[in-house]
Order: structure tokens, then sequence, then C-alpha cells
């Protein structure tokens, strides 16, 4: 069985955030055992999986991602969209557009203190588009 769906993520303001249960909201009952392969559609923002529950983690990633990738360098040419976006090229290359979460039975075998992030790094991204492949019986 594949199965694959489209689906637009709500806005949210620059930062990481825990988008788990949104995903799941969109994908439907989830094989026995499988595969889910979740790519965003966007090059200022990624996908992540890391701590579900002290949203001091989210905060802290964005504090470290900002220190490393600083915005209005003067070396750089990209430009014309504001001062968030050539970052958010960076950012967003330097954590990917996918993600692949093994399916048992009948739910994302994550672990204990795992969750799905939207690293969002423009400041105003709006809506992000996501397709969701299933893969499993």
């Amino acid at each position: 069985m594949i199965r694959q769906t489209e689906f637009t993520l709500k806005p949210r303001p620059r930062g990481f955030h825990l988008i788990t249960g949104e995903v799941l909201a969109h994908l439907g009952p989830l094989p026995q055992t499988g595969l889910l392969n979740l790519f965003i559609k966007h090059t200022s923002a990624a996908l992540s999986v890391n701590e579900n529950c002290d949203p001091d983690v989210r905060g802290d990633m964005e504090k470290i991602f900002d220190r490393l990738v600083r915005e209005r360098e003067p070396w750089y040419d990209h430009t014309l969209e504001g001062p968030d976006d050539m970052p958010a090229h960076a950012k967003a290359t330097l954590v990917g557009p996918s993600l692949s979460i093994p399916v048992t039975a009948g739910k994302l075998n994550l672990g204990t203190w795992q969750g799905i992030y939207l690293c969002e790094f423009r400041n105003h991204g709006g809506g992000r588009k996501v397709v969701a492949t299933l893969m499993g019986e």
C-alpha cells in the first residue's frame, strides 16, 4: 500500500514548532507496519524530529540557529526578499526538507520525547505545503 496526500500547515511565526498532531490529523489511518515520509515544499523552512516536551528546547533551537546563520551580513548577495530570507535558505539547507518515520502497530514509532517540528525560518512564512507519503501494510 502506498498512499500520498498533500496538505498545508497553518501559518506560524518564525521559530521551531511542534506539529505532530497537525500532521497526524491530515493522514487518516496509519498502516500496521510501514514508513511515513514527509517532504516540505519550501526552501526557507524545514522539518525535523526533536524534543516534544520542554518548550525551552524550541526557543533554544531558534537562538542557536540565529547565531549560526546571522541576518544582514554585508556579503549576502540575495537580499531582495528581506533580511530573513537568505539566512532562512541556509538554515533550511542545514536541517533538510524531509523526514522518514517508521510506523509500528498503526502509530508513528517515535521515541518517548520525540515530536515532529516545523522549523520556520522566515518572519512571515505563511502556510507551508507538506507532501506525506505512507508506505506499508
